[in-house]
C-alpha cells in the first residue's frame, strides 16, 4: 500500500503544478497583449529616428566635424556588448539564446585579439555570464522593480554608455536582444549603437511611405547641432526598442514554455494514473487470492 500512497501523492504534485503553469500561462497571454501593443507602437519611431540620422549625415557631406559616436574613433579595439535579458526565469530558451549568440561573439573577438567588455540589463544574463566572464563585466542594470518599463528608466543606461565612450572606454558598442516576431518565434537580434547604425534594418512590409526617404529637408539650425542632441538621444530610443522588443519576446516564450509544462503535465498525470489503477488492481487481486487461498485450507 505505500506503493500506492506515493503515487497518490505524487499525481497530487503534478496536478498543483499544472495549475501553477497554467495560470502562469494566462498572465503570460494578458501581458503578452499589453507588450506587443507597445513593441509595435514603438517600431514606427525608432525606425523613423533612424531615417533622420541617415538625411542628417548625408546632408553634411564630407564634413569632418561629425560626432564620434555617428563616425566611431576610427578604432575597433575594444567592445562593448550590452546584453539585455529577462529578470526572471520559466521563459524557455529566451535567456539562453540571447547568451549563446553573446558568448559567440565573445569568443570570436577574443580570438582576433580584440577586448570585450559586457553591461548587463537584467539579472539572468548576468547569472549565466559571470561564471565564465565575471571579469569582463562591469555594471549590471536591474529592473525587477520595474512592471512596466518607461522611456525614463533607461536613462541611466544611455547615459552610461555615453560616458564610457566619452572616456575612451571602448571603440564599438553593440546591443543584444530578442526581436519579437510572434508567439512562438523570437529572433535574437544584434544592433549596433555607436558608432550609430542609421540605416533601417527593420522590415518595410508595414512602412507604407517609402518615398519619403527622397524628401530633401531643411533643417534649422544646421545638421551638426541636431545631430549632437539626436545621437545621444537615438542611443536611448534603441535600447529602449530592444527592451520592448524582449519584454513581448518574454511574455511569448514564456506563455509557449508554460502552455508545453501544462500539457507535459497532463500526460504524466495519465500515465501516472494508469500506473496507479493498475497497482491497484494488482493489490487489490493480490488480497483476493489470498483470502480465496486461506478459506480452500479452511
Amino acid at each position: 500500500m505505500s506503493g500506492l500512497k506515493e503515487l497518490r501523492n505524487r499525481i497530487g504534485s503534478v496536478k498543483s503544478t499544472q495549475k501553477i503553469t497554467k495560470a502562469m500561462q494566462m498572465v503570460a497571454a494578458s501581458k503578452l497583449r499589453k507588450a506587443q501593443e507597445s513593441v509595435e507602437a514603438s517600431r514606427p519611431y525608432a525606425s523613423r529616428m533612424r531615417k533622420i540620422l541617415k538625411s542628417l549625415s548625408s546632408g553634411s557631406g564630407e564634413n569632418l566635424g561629425l560626432s564620434p559616436i555617428l563616425v566611431g574613433t576610427g578604432k575597433n579595439e575594444t567592445y562593448l556588448l550590452v546584453v539585455a535579458t529577462s529578470e526572471r526565469g520559466l521563459c524557455g530558451a529566451f535567456n539562453s539564446s540571447i547568451v549563446r549568440a553573446v558568448r559567440k561573439e565573445i569568443t570570436f573577438l577574443q580570438a582576433d585579439n580584440k577586448n570585450v567588455k559586457l553591461l548587463c540589463i537584467g539579472k539572468k544574463g548576468r547569472d549565466m555570464l559571470r561564471r565564465e566572464y565575471g571579469s569582463l563585466i562591469i555594471e549590471t542594470f536591474d529592473f525587477s522593480e520595474n512592471k512596466n518599463i518607461q522611456f525614463k528608466d533607461i536613462q541611466d543606461i544611455g547615459k552610461k554608455i555615453i560616458d564610457l565612450f566619452g572616456n575612451n572606454e571602448f571603440d564599438i558598442c553593440k546591443v543584444y536582444f530578442n526581436r519579437f516576431k510572434s508567439v512562438m518565434s523570437q529572433i535574437v537580434t544584434s544592433s549596433q549603437l555607436i558608432p550609430a547604425n542609421i540605416e533601417d534594418d527593420v522590415s518595410r512590409e508595414n512602412d507604407q511611405d517609402i518615398s519619403i526617404e527622397n524628401i530633401y529637408y531643411d533643417y534649422e539650425p544646421d545638421q551638426d547641432e541636431i545631430l549632437d542632441v539626436l545621437l545621444p538621444k537615438n542611443i536611448n530610443v534603441q535600447i529602449f526598442q530592444a527592451l520592448l522588443e524582449n519584454a513581448a519576446s518574454e511574455q511569448g516564450a514564456r506563455m509557449a514554455a508554460m502552455d508545453n509544462a501544462t500539457r507535459n503535465a497532463g500526460e504524466m498525470i495519465d500515465h501516472l494514473t494508469l500506473v496507479y489503477n493498475r497497482t491497484r488492481q494488482a493489490v487489490i487481486t493480490s488480497e483476493l487470492i489470498e483470502i480465496i487461498s486461506g478459506a480452500e485450507a479452511i
